[in-house]
């Protein structure tokens, strides 16, 4: 539910530096990476909040709409923290702040994505005039809008994972469930969108509402396996950690038996040099 509060503090600060419309095209390429049936619901009603005329920047509804939104941020270090088995004891201000903090690096980062999906359109028509041998490559070139919207995606799973919950993990410890959730939700987009086509029928049961309730299905669905991923890495590391317990139980032991060794061997010194003097 944070996700619209986010586009709103986004559309408004974008509005500020004039980066409106590019937003807006930004948002809609990447929702459309996601199937008709579980976009179009989704698409409609940010749609509706995007195109929403709003005041200036520094107003508190805008501000509010920016703590809301860090909400999102916080429900997710929320869950983090519990599937990595983690007591967090950061300052409640440290952590607001810091997810504030993502919250405008993510509205600059959609502004910068949006200004190169724009961009690239124009270039490319600029170039196909004098080399129309880039025509062949159009295909490839609209490949790379997915592809910068998996970027993205890599890059928040990333971030949520390395700096959200608490403690330090290494990037070996987190590829593993970072993969599996990318995997799980390609996977679950399209049996939910199969899912849709072939037996739900939610108009029968929420009548109006029944986009909205795909949407929040939908996006539950996705929370679920978000999740998933953080217990796939809480469990690997802790797997690790229990083949890695005997080799340092067994170093301990050599190092104990080494000291007592060198302790003995000092007291036989001192006995003979004893036996010596006497």
């Amino acid at each position: 539910m944070a996700l619209f509060p986010f586009l709103i503090f986004a559309t408004s600060l974008a509005s500020f530096i004039g980066a409106r419309a590019y937003t807006q095209q930004s948002v809609n390429a990447l929702l459309k990476m996601l199937p008709d049936a579980i976009a179009g619901p989704i698409v409609k009603e940010v749609v509706n909040v995007m195109t929403i005329q709003r005041g200036g920047l520094l107003t508190i509804s805008v501000i509010g709409t920016a703590y809301f939104a860090s909400n999102g941020v916080e429900a997710l270090r929320t869950a983090l923290n519990r599937a990595y088995r983690v007591v967090d004891r950061r300052s409640l201000f440290f952590c607001r702040f810091q997810s504030l903090f993502f919250v405008i690096v993510g509205t600059i980062g959609l502004m910068v994505i949006s200004v190169l999906l724009v961009l690239a359109p124009l270039v490319i028509n600029i170039l196909q005039h004098d080399y129309p041998v880039i025509g062949q490559y159009v295909g490839t070139i609209r490949f790379w809008r997915y592809a910068i919207a998996v970027v993205v995606l890599l890059v928040s799973l990333l971030i949520a994972h390395k700096w959200l919950p608490a403690g330090k993990r290494k990037l070996a410890d987190i590829l593993p469930g970072i993969g599996v959730t990318m995997v799980v939700w390609v996977l679950a987009s399209m049996l939910f969108a199969q899912y849709l086509a072939t037996f739900a029928n939610y108009v029968s049961t929420y009548a109006g509402l029944a986009s909205i309730m795909v949407a929040i299905i939908f996006l539950y669905m996705l929370s679920a396996i978000f999740i998933l991923g953080g217990e796939i890495n809480a469990a690997i590391m802790f797997y690790r950690n229990r083949q890695q317990q005997p080799g340092q139980l067994v170093r301990a032991i050599e190092q104990n038996k080494e000291k007592e060794e060198g302790l003995k061997q000092q007291n036989d010194d001192r006995q003979n040099d004893y036996k010596v003097v006497s």
